[in-house]
Formats: structure tokens, C-alpha cells, sequence
């Protein structure tokens, strides 16, 4: 672990706060978990992300916690050099760094409250701003109220999608969900099924956008009520769009990086 020396900021341009690593969880050799306090006020709408950075160098990350929460949560991938830039240097920041972090936190991947149905498809990181919805969802009964019809027809349905068993970072906050919520459903599925590092898993097996349209099926959603969110990998995301081009589903996606950056 290393300590980045002198002020984040030193290179930034335009407004920005900072905010400081409380907490880390090591989940692989490429994903992981920080916590961050905002050293100022910090709002954002669930699905949305924020932009840190060390010595000038930014990059969003989409945000688990609920705006609710005291603490900035991320679950990040390693991105090696040359295609990644700072999460080899966040992954190796100590507990107490200090951060650049951006006032206001963007994005429009957010809950859509008219639909009662929603099918939220994610690849390892992508179902961070699910677990974000659902956190924000639960522990407050005033939020996003339809006017349409009653909170409680909203049905949740993540379907999560992975190569390896270990990648799946909420899985046990999401199983636990489901668990105790009937309007809550979660399934997580590993593409490679016979490799060692899954031995012993007895869940879905194959690509999570292959599993999608027969589940939908299966649950007999009807299209005007239901949107399909896609985040993560651009290939699912563009092979689940692809599956639903030319239905009456709501369509709505995030991707986290392009093939051509």
C-alpha cells in the first residue's frame, strides 16, 4: 500500500472538494471496495456516479451506497495500464489518503418510479447502482412515490452476470434481499462453469444477456410496465438491447467503458 504525498489537487481545474479513504475490502487480485468521507456536503441520486482523482488525474465511478449513507461507497476494477489509468493507483492508496472528489455527481442512469417492473441486468461492477436504488428504496418509503399506482407493485429482478463466483460483490447483501423481500429477486450466474476457481456452485450457469429475455418471459412481464436496465460490459449491453430492439420494453443503459477507448 502506498500514501500519496502532497495535495490531490495540485493539477485540477474548476470547483472540487476532497474527501478521505475510511475504509477498503479486497475482494480479488483486480476488484475492491473503498469508502469515502466527503470532507463537504455530498449529494447525489442513486445511479449516479462521482469523479475522483490523485494528483490531477480523474475518473468517475459509479456510487453503491444509498445518498442516505454518511459514506461514498465504490466497488472498483483494476484496469491495468495502458487502457487503465488510476485504479492501479487507487487499489494501492492507503486507509486516510486524501482524494480529489468533484462537487456534484452526474449521470441519468437512475430508477424509473412509472414502470412497476424492473429488470436490472449487470455485469460485476454494473450492479452498483442497483444495489444503490434498492438501499435508497428500502429505507425510505417517500422516495420516487408513482403516481400511478401504490410503491408496493414495484417488483425489483436483478440479474447479475459473472465469470467467476468471487466477482459477485453484493451478492450477499442481494441474496439476503430477496430473502426477506417477495417484490425483490436476484439472480447471479457464472460463465465458466467448469473452471476450478467455481467449484462447488450450484446457481445459473452462461452469459447473463443470454439468460435475460427467457426470464422476462417467464415472470410474464408486461412491456409498458417494465424497463430493462443494462450496466456494465458494452457487449451485453448491446446484445440485451439487441434481444428487446423492436418490443415495447423500456430500454435503459450504462456503460462503464467503450471497446474503442
Amino acid at each position: 500500500m502506498v500514501n500519496i504525498s502532497g495535495s490531490p489537487m495540485n493539477r485540477l481545474r474548476g470547483k472540487f472538494t476532497s474527501c478521505k479513504i475510511t475504509r477498503r475490502e479486497d475482494l480479488t487480485d483486480d476488484l475492491f471496495k473503498i469508502w469515502l468521507k466527503p470532507l463537504e456536503p455530498f449529494s447525489f441520486k442513486p445511479g449516479q456516479y462521482c469523479t475522483i482523482g490523485v494528483d490531477g488525474l480523474e475518473r468517475p465511478y459509479s456510487i453503491v451506497s444509498s445518498p442516505d449513507e454518511e459514506e461514498i461507497e465504490l466497488f472498483i476494477e483494476v484496469v491495468p495500464p495502458p487502457e487503465g489509468n488510476l485504479t492501479p493507483i487507487l487499489h494501492e492508496l492507503d486507509i486516510g489518503t486524501e482524494l480529489s472528489l468533484r462537487p456534484r455527481a452526474k449521470g441519468i442512469f437512475l430508477f424509473q418510479p412509472r414502470f412497476k417492473n424492473h429488470v436490472m441486468v449487470g455485469t460485476v461492477t454494473g450492479t452498483v447502482p442497483y444495489v444503490s436504488m434498492l438501499r435508497k428504496f428500502l429505507s425510505d418509503p417517500s422516495w420516487n412515490n408513482p403516481e400511478e399506482f401504490d410503491r408496493t407493485e414495484h417488483k425489483f429482478f436483478v440479474l447479475e452476470g459473472a465469470s467467476y463466483r468471487d466477482e459477485f460483490g453484493y451478492d450477499d447483501e442481494l441474496t439476503y434481499l430477496a430473502d426477506n423481500h417477495s417484490f425483490i429477486n436476484f439472480l447471479p450466474s457464472i460463465s465458466r462453469p467448469k473452471e476450478e476457481r467455481n467449484s462447488g456452485w450450484v446457481g445459473a450457469v452462461g452469459r447473463i444477456n443470454s439468460l435475460v429475455q427467457d426470464f422476462v418471459k417467464t415472470k410474464g412481464l408486461i412491456p409498458s410496465e417494465t424497463c430493462i436496465y443494462a450496466c456494465g460490459h458494452p457487449q451485453m449491453i448491446e446484445d440485451v438491447n439487441k434481444r428487446f430492439s423492436g418490443t415495447e420494453f423500456e430500454f435503459l443503459e450504462e456503460r462503464f467503458w467503450k471497446e474503442d477507448e
